[in-house]
This record gives C-alpha cells, structure tokens and sequence, in this order.
C-alpha cells in the first residue's frame, strides 16, 4: 500500500533542516605546549636560516635555555643570537656544538640532505635531537636512526608542530579523553597560496605539497587513527596559471577500519583563503574553521550541546614550543615522547604511500 503524503519523511528527517545547538561549558583539556621541571638543559641549534626565528622565539617565551646557534654562515647565527639568545655563542662549525659538554640537546633546522649525518654524529656523541620535518626521506634510514636512539637511551623526536598548533591540539585531546567517541571520519580542507615558495629550494621539490606541506596532516591523521590505515589514493595536478612548476593541488583519501579521511589542498588560492579540519565521531563532532593556520575558531558537538572553548597561542609560537618541550619532557621522566621519531615513520610512510599513488595514479593498500 503507498504512504500517504503525511506518512512521508520531513525535512528534519532528511537532515535537511539543523537542530538549535545549546552552548555548553567547554572542557578543560591539557592542549598547551609541556614543559619539563627543568628548563635549563643545554640547546645547541644547527641552522640558523628562516625557520629557526619561529624555534627561537618559542623557546624564549618559554624560558628553554638555547646555549649555542650555529650556521654556514656566522653572520646569521650572530642575527638570531642578538635577536633571541644574547648569551647564547655562534658558530660556523658544527664541531662547536656537537660533542660539546653544555649541549645536552640538538635542534637540527637544516634541510633534509644535511640532517642525515649531523644526526648520526649527534647521537654518537649522546645527544637527544630534535629534526626538523620530514625525519628522513627514506624509511630504512630513519629506522636505523630511531633503532641507534633507543639503544643509547636518547631521544630522537620530529620537529611536527602542528601537533601542539592550539587547535589541533585541542581536537587531539578531545579525541583522546573519549569525548566524540570512535572517529569515523576526518577531512582537512585548506586554501592557501603557496607560490611563496618560487625562488626558494621548495621550488625544485617536483612534488612540494605532498613531499613537505602535506606531513604536517599525515602527522595529524595518525595522532588520531594511530596506525590503521588500509589504502590510500592521492592525486596531484597544477593550478592554471601557477607561477611554480610542482603541482601546488592535491587531494588524498585514506581508509581504515570503521572510517575514512581526506586531505584537500588548494595551494594557489590567492584570495579568501581558509583552513578547516573537521573530525566525526559516534557521539559527537568536531570542527575547527579559520582563514589560515593561526586563527582558528573550534567548536565540540554533542548530545549534550555545542562547546567553543578560547584556546590561546598560535600555532609558530606554540607548535614549535611544543616539539622541544615533549622532548625535554620524555629525557627528564625516560619515556617516549608523542612526536617521536619511531611515531612519525608512521605518519611519513602514509606520506610517502600517499606520493607513489599520486605519481602512479593507483590506490594502494597498506595492508
């Protein structure tokens, strides 16, 4: 027998039509950047080019205790020296700080061609390193790496700082305490201009997005899903009128039990540009919207209501004060940090599975 007309589903059925959300209290989450009990163990800082300024200026906020900045070039080292550490000595020579008896720490900033040796000296003379994004280009390697760490009881930890980004932060812990249930979804959605990068070495990477952007989100996959993924589809293509030879478009789709991901990059968006990353569990979700990395507004959706907690800091002070100071958290109690090295070549394998499938235009399992 048909339905008659009032037997048929609404538009609220259909979900066409939201419920009134009741604001709610926010939840106090741990999202901040730790910090160690002691904060005088010796930095040394390799690499004094564009990065380091956002290294440095988070370890100053947070009273860490940088000792030595070293660079090819002194005049640099000298810069940032009187910029943010007065105290701290400079150096063109890496034997100034590698094996030295104040530098209880190695901050490696320079790229990944170099790091590869400098972390292989640092830990020989016992140092715990902290290496800039990504670890290593090769997997084999960074497990020897990581294997060489833990057999000397050091820590080798990876400069991701978007874990301790405010925001994604946040989301992290929220997740971890429970509070939206099992995460059935993630999708990130960023419109950006990345064509910053002409005239820069990112310029040559043939797969920039995907090969450096694109970490940070894999890293970020992988703090919520941990190591579940079962297959992963990328594509990759170049933006009409582009300045840049790589393909500043991507897009990637990843699997795993129970749910699934995407990471959408839009790099040549000149105008209005935007960052969303929205997380869906059994029993709430989250959402966190802004026009870029640093500003961010993020809200939790449950049965209870809808909770918008003020987070403070940003992501370039906060992020990098966060990397260094979970390393100096796990060498004062002897543990594992959350970005560490041995962590992140799960995040860097569904990185780099992520390039083969772009490149060979081809799903590819995990599993």
């Amino acid at each position: 027998m048909a339905k008659s007309p009032d037997d048929l589903p609404s538009q609220e059925t259909y979900a066409l039509v939201a419920a009134a959300a009741v604001p709610v209290a926010a939840p106090d989450l741990p999202y901040a950047p730790p910090m160690p009990r002691d904060r005088s163990f010796g930095i040394g800082l390799i690499g004094a080019g564009g990065i380091s300024v956002a290294h440095l200026a988070a370890y100053r906020k947070y009273g860490l205790n940088v000792v030595a900045i070293c660079d090819r070039h002194i005049e640099r080292a000298e810069a940032r020296r009187d910029a943010y550490f007065p105290n701290a000595r400079t150096t063109d020579k890496v034997e100034d700080v590698i094996g030295q008896h104040d530098v209880e720490v190695l901050d490696l900033t320079v790229h990944a061609a170099d790091r590869l040796d400098l972390m292989r000296r640092g830990l020989a003379a016992g140092h715990h390193i902290l290496s800039q994004k990504p670890f290593v280009q090769d997997l084999r390697t960074g497990l020897e790496l990581v294997e060489l760490a833990e057999a000397k009881g050091l820590q080798l930890a990876v400069n991701q700082n978007g874990r301790w980004a405010p925001h994604l932060s946040w989301m992290r812990e929220a997740v971890s305490a429970g509070l939206i249930g099992e995460v059935t979804a993630l999708h990130v959605a960023i419109q950006w201009d990345h064509t910053w990068i002409a005239g820069t070495p990112f310029a040559t990477m043939p797969w920039v997005i995907l090969e450096d952007f694109a970490v940070h989100w894999s890293d970020f996959l992988v703090s919520i899903i941990g190591d579940r993924a079962e297959r992963v589809f990328a594509i990759a293509s170049r933006a009409s009128g582009q300045p840049v030879e790589p393909p500043l478009l991507a897009h990637v789709q990843v699997t795993y039990p129970g749910g699934h991901a995407s990471l959408s990059f839009d790099g040549n968006a000149k105008f209005g540009a935007a960052d969303t990353t929205v997380i869906v569990g059994t029993a709430g979700t989250l959402r966190s919207t802004g026009p870029d990395l640093g500003h961010q507004s993020v809200s939790l959706a449950a049965a209870a209501g809808i909770a918008q907690p003020a987070l403070a800091g940003e992501w370039f002070v906060e992020g990098f004060a966060g990397t260094m100071g979970a390393l100096l958290c796990a060498a004062e109690a002897g543990i594992r940090p959350i970005n560490s090295a041995r962590g992140n070549l799960v995040a860097l394998r569904l990185c780099q599975t992520a390039l083969e499938s772009a490149v060979g235009g081809q799903p590819i399992s995990l599993r």
